[in-house]
């Protein structure tokens, strides 16, 4: 639904219908055409709470994490759990709301354990990656008796199994493992292929050689193995392709090490809705191919079924996002462009600087009307490359209007900083229609806390 530089003028009075429920469920237009969220009005919000603005739909939250859930019901009758990514977004509320509804949690760095240590989440329910964790944030993780620790490396493993003598302890731990699939995604968020930083590549034998050391330890006590194919991802074929490989170590590592494993985390990636004509599939149609993949497997090796794990986060959270901006400047350069600048821009959400993603974006205030104007929203840091969306429809914009951008509940508050001493956006979650304060806005006396 992309245009063209220079098409402002080449659209037509009629322009685009959209019909932005194909792009999450949780939106709606009211009866005097605002953008609505979980059934609050947008532009209200805009008002009532300043912007830039995240709006964060609690219900669609809430409804994913059930469809997550109940998919393990079905399929692997509720022998698995979901495991929240909180990297697509943490903060305490957020994990609050996913332990509710029985989800697991990813972490990744001591911040997002401490957050979710802050959150209540019980540490044994914390599942913790990432490649290259430091020894304070090990120490942290065994002190607090986090539950699975996702051993990325070989250097890791000796450090974790050296910080657990010292304390007398075993801690479970996972492996992460490479298993050399391509997910067909951007080249920034693939993971599972032989070159990548992250995990133990089946191919070298590294992966063996590293369950071999873990099984030998009498520090550390091997659960599980854990892979991770990609971000944003289509199809079911990779992931379902990843279950007969990491099934296959298992056999293998149950063959020549005689150690039987007890679970199996898939990882996520699971695609999202950006545009209307993103082809993103039923999350329950991943889970039921993958599944299938999973009991066949393991009859064809004499394997008891693991307890399997996934990690999603974008789906959860993503499309239950939105943006809002108010419109400053309007700049047309005549046969090339327009620029819409917003009171935001890569500060608060770098994913199209970073690798230019789709979005779509609107006038909250004329929701009802065709997107009839073609627009480069840009951004207000000093920077060419500031940019939300190019050539992008909607309706034609005034100064003042309430401009949101859908699908930003995911790596958009998680990924933002002070670039420019920029202030961070306040966080709204609304339920049923009813608004409240999550994240509260940065000040500039937050700025200036930790300078001296």
């Amino acid at each position: 639904m992309k245009g063209s530089a220079g098409t402002a003028e080449k659209m037509g009075e009629k322009g685009i219908k959209m019909d932005y429920r194909k792009v999450s469920d949780c939106l709606g237009v009211d009866q005097v055409g605002h953008l609505t969220i979980s059934g609050a009005d947008a532009v209200l919000l805009a008002q009532e709470y300043g912007t830039p603005l995240y709006v964060l739909s609690e219900d669609k939250v809430r409804d994913t994490c059930r469809r997550y859930k109940s998919s393990f019901v079905s399929d692997y009758d509720g022998f698995g759990t979901p495991i929240y990514a909180s990297k697509a977004f943490c903060c305490k509320e957020i994990l609050r709301v996913v332990t509710e509804e029985g989800l697991d949690v990813e972490v990744v760095s001591g911040g997002e354990i401490a957050t979710a240590l802050a959150a209540g989440v019980d540490p044994k329910k914390l599942h913790f990656q990432g490649n290259n964790k430091s020894e304070t944030e090990l120490i942290l993780a065994l002190d607090r008796g986090v539950g699975d620790i996702v051993v990325d490396n070989i250097t890791e493993l000796h450090r974790l199994d050296r910080l657990a003598a010292e304390r007398g302890i075993v801690p479970k731990i996972s492996l992460r493992i490479k298993p050399g699939i391509d997910a067909h995604t951007h080249a920034f968020i693939r993971t599972g292929q032989i070159d990548s930083k992250f995990g133990f590549a089946l191919e070298t034998g590294e992966a063996m050689e590293a369950a071999r050391e873990a099984v030998a330890s009498t520090h550390l006590e091997l659960v599980g193995l854990h892979c991770h194919i990609g971000s944003q991802v289509f199809d079911h074929e990779p992931f379902v392709l990843a279950a007969k490989v990491m099934l296959g170590l298992f056999a293998q590592i149950r063959s020549e090490l005689g150690k039987t494993m007890t679970h199996l985390n898939l990882g996520g990636g699971f695609g999202v809705r950006y545009k209307e004509d993103d082809a993103a599939l039923p999350y329950e149609s991943y889970m039921d191919d993958v599944s299938k993949a999973v009991h066949q497997t393991c009859r064809e090796l004499g394997l008891e079924i693991p307890k399997i794990f996934i990690e999603p986060g974008r789906s959860v959270v993503a499309e239950a996002g939105v943006t809002l901006y108010t419109v400053g400047d309007i700049k047309t350069i005549p046969g090339v462009r327009t620029y819409v600048a917003i009171d935001g821009g890569m500060f608060e959400n770098p994913r199209y600087a970073l690798y230019q993603s789709d979005y779509t974006c609107l006038i909250a205030n004329r929701a009802d009307q065709p997107a009839d104007f073609v627009a480069t929203v840009a951004g207000k840091c000093c920077e060419s490359g500031d940019l939300i969306q190019e050539h992008t429809p909607m309706q034609k914009p005034e100064v003042g209007d309430v401009l949101a951008v859908l699908s930003t509940g995911a790596y958009n508050y998680s990924m933002a900083s002070n670039y420019n001493r920029n202030l961070r956006p306040a966080c709204v979650m609304v339920k049923n229609g009813r608004p409240r304060v999550i994240i509260r806005r940065e000040t500039y006396e937050d700025l200036l806390r930790l300078d001296v």
